[in-house]
């Protein structure tokens, strides 16, 4: 079973998580809060698996809330669940430690394979936004942070971002899988990550997607 804790100042976008979540045997709600003081006083009560972190509360923004929060219980696994659909923002929740991103309103499907991929320590991120990211990077952005990426590289980064398989970026792109493969394993030895995971999580970090 995973547990959740949700933080929210507004009662009805909590109500609408608890009745998405209700009657599934396999996620169990253990608290919720609507402040970052009530949050911190129920988290050293009892820590559950994945919280769902609204940024913009009352006494405290979740930005820096999720960075104070992952010091003190680094075991936790976060979804930012947020209006905002703007990249900055996911970037500034990444960097802060964040596994996932979730725009308020998603659907229930969403919402149960974000939790489960969080919970199983992989990132998430809201279809929407992926979306903005990968044509964003498609046009034509720039890597700034750091490592300087072929533009090639950098539509590859993208796509692999948008969970595509090398098969599916060759056929996208017009290359040989083996060609995929070698800009893959060049994206790695630059950024210096193993796993795909890592790979988008850096890039998301650097500012590369």
């Amino acid at each position: 079973m995973i547990t959740i804790g949700i933080i929210d100042d507004h009662s009805l976008i909590i109500n609408g998580l608890l009745k998405m979540l209700q009657d599934e045997p396999a996620y169990q709600v253990l608290f919720t809060a609507q402040d970052g003081a009530d949050l911190l006083q129920k988290l050293s009560e009892e820590t559950p698996d994945v919280l769902l972190l609204d940024i913009e509360l009352p006494d405290t923004n979740g930005i820096d809330l999720c960075k104070k929060l992952l010091t003190l219980y680094p075991k936790l696994a976060v979804i930012a669940l947020t209006n905002h659909d703007d990249v900055v923002y996911v970037r500034k929740m990444m960097r802060n430690g964040a596994m996932g991103y979730l725009l308020k309103g998603t659907e229930k499907e969403s919402l149960l394979q974000a939790i489960k991929t969080v919970a199983a320590g992989e990132q998430y991120i809201d279809k929407q936004i992926e979306q903005q990211i990968l044509q964003q990077s498609i046009h034509g952005r720039k890597a700034t942070a750091y490592v300087k990426l072929t533009n090639r590289e950098l539509e590859i980064l993208a796509l692999i971002a948008n969970e595509y398989s090398n098969q599916e970026i060759a056929d996208k792109l017009f290359l040989s899988v083996r060609t995929v493969e070698s800009h893959r394993h060049s994206l790695n030895q630059k950024l210096n990550i193993k796993t795909t995971a890592g790979l988008v999580k850096e890039a998301y970090l650097r500012g590369l997607i």
